[in-house]
């Protein structure tokens, strides 16, 4: 593996670590800074605010060269995550957790962008694919240590820990990624001329209705794991770890298959993926195997289509918008995050706290994501590799 790729793994860790780790040590958060658990709810909200506005720093970075960004968005996250630890009140950790969120769309466009650059021809795909597994594995091992922190010693070591990692990630990318020169300069207005076409915006909607879709779920993965599989609240993080691995492992062989096929086609496999783990959440009876087996199946999805969807993006951008265009993947993750989450609510409530019926509050939103990506590769990937490959040996 190249050295760079650990280094952007690095940073993806922190951030992916830094997103979700509140999930975990929310009611701990909440009892230090005297809030509810409801209004401690705004610390995750915060976080997504920051990733949307967060964006806007490629805009007025364009011209500087992408290694210098990645350090740029680490001191943030130092900041960041630092402020976090030693907040004294919930107004100073609301702020915190915004800062926090700043660097994290601008991350991966920028992140997706040199992986793209340095990886050996024809394996593009699979070096986005490693840069991402550190989001991955933040998922697989970060969130739950830190939830383990919060339980047995402190919440705020989870949020210094994330801050000297942010510390190290800088030395990191000084030390391992080589200079790879800025993006052609096309002006402000230029770097969004991409979102002028349909395509673009067809990609963006697949992945703000698949990600909204699968958080219907997965915002109430911990109850329905207990209410509907029967496990422990102790044995919780255990699954939590089997959810991360399976991100792992999908993220990583989709990215070997959209290096061999064609992008939006492997995107609309792994939504089909967790589309079809949805309808299974809704039919199937709760119990420890099925519960199990569904949280490593959707998860393995959900990170399936990663890398396809970044570079589809990056691709889509390129002519000066490739950094925007590779950051809008993640404001639209971010935002499909929070829409899936209020349908996945609303679905408790009507069906009386029913945590199978948050599937099907999900399955509607997946199916239309495979169908948006099934669309885009159809008018627009008819001129494929494989395609290519076909024709010359006349099959």
């Amino acid at each position: 593996m190249k050295k760079s790729l650990l280094a952007l793994a690095s940073g993806a860790f922190i951030l992916g670590a830094a997103e979700f780790v509140m999930m975990g040590i929310l009611p701990q958060a909440a009892e230090a800074t005297h809030v509810s658990i409801p209004t401690a709810g705004n610390y995750i909200s915060a976080y997504a605010i920051g990733v949307c506005i967060g964006t806007l720093i490629l805009v007025f970075g364009r011209k500087v060269p992408p290694r210098n960004l990645i350090v740029l968005f680490m001191v943030i996250a130092l900041v960041g995550n630092t402020m976090s630890a030693f907040a004294p009140n919930a107004a100073v950790l609301i702020v915190a957790r915004f800062i926090s969120g700043l660097p994290h769309g601008a991350f991966f466009g920028t992140a997706t962008l040199i992986a793209k650059t340095l990886a050996d021809k024809g394996k593009e795909a699979q070096a986005v694919s490693v840069m991402v597994t550190g989001q991955t594995v933040a998922n697989m091992l970060g969130v739950p240590a830190g939830t383990l922190l919060a339980e047995y010693l402190n919440w705020r070591l989870a949020f210094g820990v994330l801050a000297a990692w942010a510390a190290m990630t800088i030395v990191l990318t000084v030390t391992m990624i080589p200079y790879v020169a800025p993006i052609k300069d096309a002006g402000i207005a230029g770097q969004f001329r991409f979102l002028t076409r349909r395509g673009p915006w067809v990609i963006l909607a697949a992945v703000f209705t698949g990600n909204a879709g699968v958080f219907c779920w997965w915002s109430y993965v911990s109850p329905w794991l207990q209410k509907t599989g029967g496990w422990s609240s102790a044995l919780v993080p255990v699954m939590m770890m089997l959810a991360g691995f399976g991100m792992v492992v999908g993220g990583l062989i989709g990215g070997r298959i959209t290096d061999r096929w064609r992008h939006a086609g492997t995107a609309a496999l792994g939504q089909a993926i967790s589309g079809v783990g949805l309808l299974m959440v809704l039919l199937l009876p709760g119990n420890h195997v099925t519960t199990a087996l569904l949280t490593f199946w959707i998860a393995f999805g959900l990170f399936f289509i990663s890398a396809p969807q970044q570079l589809l993006m990056t691709e889509a951008g390129q002519g000066g918008g490739e950094l925007i265009a590779g950051a809008a993947v993640q404001v639209a993750f971010n935002f499909g995050n929070a829409v899936g989450s209020i349908i996945g609510g609303a679905m408790l409530t009507t069906f009386s706290m029913n945590y199978r019926f948050t599937g099907l509050g999900g399955l509607p939103l997946a199916v239309l994501s495979v169908g948006l990506l099934t669309f885009y590769s159809w008018r627009c990937e008819t001129d494929t590799e494989a395609a290519h490959r076909l024709r010359e040996i006349k099959v």
